[in-house]
């Protein structure tokens, strides 16, 4: 379906028809997921504010640590938005989510890849598992935490990486 935005081809014809409910309820959730973007810079903001006036090493360390995760929220969000209001408007922003049916001649490549990157993603798992064992007690569990969250990274490395393969097969 040459020049037709992604949208439709996700969610059926159905979103193409005139007037249909569904075009309004994409525009309600790119409306939403735009204040959730704008909520969610306010937050990085007061974030980024805390980080650089404490002087205590280890809460701007923490604090740095969330300012990641939220950049990387906001930057997902702001994707997610452009994407949707590209389809809408049948643009192509350049910074909106696109390409997955695009692969040509890399398509094996990146599912082997894949596969291969949801199996390193469990070995280091399982070793972050046995880390935190280990660590506890040290530093008041901030081992513990730290390893807990890369755990939770890898978990979500792990589901991202399945998403991608099970759509490389789909192509």
């Amino acid at each position: 379906m040459e020049g037709v935005p992604e949208i439709y081809t996700m969610y059926g014809p159905e979103l193409g028809e005139r007037g249909s409910p569904e075009i309004s309820e994409v525009e309600r959730l790119a409306n939403e997921f735009e204040a959730h973007e704008a909520e969610e810079g306010k937050f990085l903001r007061q974030y980024k504010d805390l980080a650089g006036t404490t002087k205590n090493r280890m809460i701007k360390f923490l604090l740095q640590l969330i300012i990641s995760d939220e950049e990387k929220h906001h930057a997902i969000t702001h994707a997610m938005v452009s994407t949707l209001k590209g389809d809408l408007n049948w643009t192509r922003p350049d910074d909106a989510i696109r390409g997955l049916y695009d692969l040509g001649e890399d398509k094996e490549k990146l599912l082997k890849l894949t596969e291969d990157f949801i199996r390193v993603e469990k070995q280091g798992i399982t070793e972050y598992k046995k880390l935190i064992k280990e660590s506890k007690g040290y530093y008041r569990d901030l081992f513990v935490l730290l390893f807990q969250s890369m755990v939770y990274d890898s978990e979500k490395h792990v589901k991202i990486l399945e998403f991608l393969r099970q759509r490389l097969r789909e192509v």
